[in-house]
């Protein structure tokens, strides 16, 4: 049996350095106050931060596939790459990235893999827009084959902001994630129609709702219930992400605490990202099949923060004084998360 585990994480404002001259003009407009002071050796250390993290996943081999968010462009995620790279020979990771994105500050979902083991469907990429009033990230969708040529079809989220700009809660922007999970609904339907009602098919990303939000369960149709998904004859996910609850962990100091989510805020957990998988990796004849129990947040003890109010430690960004601003010590402001898929 060949394991092959499959990652998540919000890299949390992985931009290119201040000035990259690839940068959209409107873009780099956008972000001038944010990025004043982002210098190629602070965002190589942002990069170098971030691989540490991806390299101990998979018990120090470092994951066979990871959906990202919060990546510039193909520039950086080719940096955190050739990172991994030389820190696990053993790997060759590829990227997967359109650059699409309609958001206003320009980031992407995107996908790193190993191509070692698993290879791609070129003629299977895809970029779903998320049609709302304001730019979105949209759904980058990839078929991996693995060496006994089995097919997983991969989508990378990263759903709108609960913030609807000053004075807007989340209130305000459910919609636009209810409009998102509709979208991810939509494309689970259609890639039923085309490849069967057992398709294997992983969902993962940070959908800035809850497990139990309306933008899950009913639009995304992401459920808690196994047996439902098993026994849907339409098109259903399996949500693994309410495992990720009370997790016992080890904080950077060496004591053991107890993590609500994968984003802290305001002191408040949250578990906003999170990992869908479809009835074909539960039942039926396919030879991947998900290990339900092994869904997990990543949480390494130099990125657990001590206060019980805290969750990762984040990296940041500069604003014009990185003194301030920056923990050269940080990684993210969200945790990763990961599941093992099994070939049968």
């Amino acid at each position: 049996m060949t394991s092959y585990l499959v990652a998540f994480w919000n890299l949390e404002n992985f931009f290119a350095p201040e000035g990259y001259p690839q940068r959209e003009p409107w873009l780099a407009a956008e972000l001038r106050s944010e990025l004043t002071g982002w210098t190629p050796e602070l965002f190589d250390r942002k990069a170098s931060q971030l691989a540490v993290i991806v390299a101990q996943m998979k018990q120090g081999a470092g994951p066979d596939l990871l959906g990202v968010c919060e990546a510039e462009n193909r520039f950086v995620l080719q940096a955190l790459a050739d990172k991994l790279n030389t820190m696990r020979p053993a790997r060759n990771y590829q990227l997967v990235h359109v650059d699409a994105s309609h958001d206003q500050r320009g980031i992407d979902t995107a996908f790193l893999y190993d191509a070692n083991v698993l290879a791609t469907n070129v003629s299977e990429l895809f970029s779903h827009w998320v049609v709302q009033r304001t730019g979105t990230r949209d759904i980058t969708q990839a078929t991996f084959i693995t060496r006994a040529g089995n097919e997983l079809i991969a989508l990378a989220n990263h759903w709108p902001s609960r913030s609807g700009g000053p004075g807007m809660g989340p209130e305000y922007s459910a919609g636009f994630r209810a409009t998102a999970g509709e979208t991810l609904g939509y494309w689970h339907d259609r890639i039923r129609e085309v490849k069967g009602a057992n398709a294997a098919i992983v969902a993962l990303g940070d959908f800035n709702d809850q497990p139990y939000d309306p933008s899950l369960q009913r639009h995304a149709v992401a459920s808690r219930e196994r047996g439902d998904v098993v026994r849907a004859q339409s098109a259903k996910f399996y949500n693994l992400a309410w495992r990720f609850f009370n997790q016992q962990v080890t904080d950077h100091r060496g004591k053991a605490r107890e993590i609500d989510g994968t984003l802290y805020f305001g002191g408040d957990a949250s578990v906003f990202d999170q990992i869908l998988v479809a009835k074909g990796l539960l039942t039926g004849p396919g030879k991947l099949k998900v290990n339900e129990a092994s869904a997990r947040i990543e949480a390494y003890p130099e990125m657990v923060d001590h206060r019980v109010t805290e969750g990762a430690m984040r990296f940041g960004l500069p604003k014009g004084d990185a003194a301030a601003n920056i923990n050269t010590f940080g990684y993210s402001d969200h945790f990763p998360v990961s599941v093992v898929i099994d070939e049968v």
